[in-house]
C-alpha cells in the first residue's frame, strides 16, 4: 500500500530554519509531483510548494518564496522542503503528497497525502 511519511517537524524560534524530509513506500513516486501543503489551526490548507517529476519544475507560494526550498531524490523516493527565516505565521502541519498531474496548488489533484508534521516557530 502506497504511503508518505513525513518528518523533521518541530518547535524552532523565529529566524531559524527546519528541514522537512517525506519518504514514500509501497511505489515509487517518481512518476508523481510533489507537493508540500500546511494547515494551520482554523484555517484552510494551503499551497506550500511544489516540484516536477523530475524535479525541473518548481512553484513557490508568494509567502515561502525565497525563504524554503523543495527539491527531490527520486532515488530515494524522497521529497524534502528546507525552510529557512522561518516566521511564527508559518507555524502548521505540514503535509507532504503527491499528483499524478504535475505540481500543482490545488489540493483535489493529489490522490495521496502523508499524515502531516507539525512545525511550531515561537516569536
Amino acid at each position: 500500500q502506497a504511503q508518505l511519511v513525513e518528518s523533521g517537524g518541530g518547535l524552532v524560534q523565529a529566524g531559524g530554519s527546519l528541514r522537512l524530509s517525506c519518504v514514500a513506500s509501497g511505489r515509487t513516486f517518481s512518476g508523481y509531483g510533489m507537493g508540500w501543503f500546511r494547515q494551520a489551526p482554523g484555517k484552510e490548507r494551503e499551497f506550500v510548494a511544489g516540484i516536477s517529476r523530475r524535479g525541473g519544475g518548481l512553484d513557490y507560494a508568494d509567502s515561502v518564496k525565497g525563504r524554503f526550498t523543495i527539491s527531490r531524490d527520486n532515488a530515494k523516493n524522497a521529497v524534502y522542503l528546507q525552510m529557512n527565516s522561518l516566521k511564527p505565521e508559518d507555524t502548521a502541519v505540514y503535509y507532504c503528497a503527491a499528483t499524478a498531474y504535475g505540481p500543482s496548488r490545488n489540493a483535489n489533484d493529489y490522490g495521496f497525502w502523508g499524515q502531516g508534521t507539525p512545525v511550531t516557530v515561537s516569536s
